[in-house]
């Protein structure tokens, strides 16, 4: 059963980490390339902030977002503030998200996030996670994906391959993790190719964030794997 106030504490401490390695840039930084194609670190930072007031949105029963584009323009608009502005924001944007988290609410609801998906209303609190945790990384100050929770990167793989499975551009896949722990996903037709290696890379594959090269493929290629 997914715990929202074990998840909730986690965005908290995963947000303290951010906050604490992003204190530590300069205004000048902030305008640099994150790893993210065509954003700059400011665009990685106003996503992050903008994404917290977008899942109060969902958690109170909004629509997430007004629209694509209005969530682009917010994006656009805040990327080039100053550090300072930009971590009063992601203060003051994660307040509003645990304040949200933590009123009495039905977390067996479901719950509409963007372009139609659904879940539970508990399981918000782990979206919001892995936004935090994947977002540090993307910027490029030092946080990798081996510095991730443990507890975070087998819960992200297992979300991930949930994600995949059963999808039609997908073949059926085996993906076993580094204590040999296989998960199934893709297709399910055909022989399975198996996939394994380092958690990190496992992760890194899944989410868009390496191309896989660090991973031991049996049974055929590496799948290319759609967009998240």
């Amino acid at each position: 059963m997914i715990d929202h106030a074990h998840d909730l504490a986690s965005v908290r401490d995963a947000t303290e980490r951010l906050l604490l390695a992003v204190g530590k840039l300069d205004n000048a930084s902030v305008t640099e390339p994150s790893r993210l194609p065509g954003w700059s670190r400011g665009h990685v930072l106003a996503h992050i902030a903008r994404n917290a007031d977008a899942l109060v949105n969902v958690l109170q029963g909004r629509p997430m977002y007004v629209s694509a584009e209005v969530r682009d323009a917010d994006i656009e608009r805040d990327a080039t503030r100053p550090l300072d502005v930009h971590l009063a924001d992601l203060r003051e944007s994660t307040a509003r998200f645990q304040e949200a988290g933590a009123a009495p609410a039905d977390w067996s609801r479901t719950v509409e996030l963007r372009n139609g998906v659904t879940d539970s209303a508990a399981r918000v609190p782990f979206r919001r996670w892995a936004e935090v945790e994947l977002h540090h990384v993307d910027l490029g100050i030092g946080y990798e994906l081996e510095d991730l929770p443990e507890e975070f990167t087998q819960r992200e793989i297992d979300f991930l391959a949930d994600r995949f499975r059963g999808h039609p551009d997908v073949p059926a896949v085996v993906i076993e993790e580094d204590d040999g722990h296989q998960i199934p996903t893709g297709r399910q037709d055909g022989e399975p190719r198996t996939v394994s290696g380092r958690n990190a890379d496992l992760l890194g594959w899944l989410a868009g964030r390496r191309d896989g090269s660090g991973l031991t493929v049996t049974g055929g290629a590496l799948p290319g794997l759609p967009p998240l």
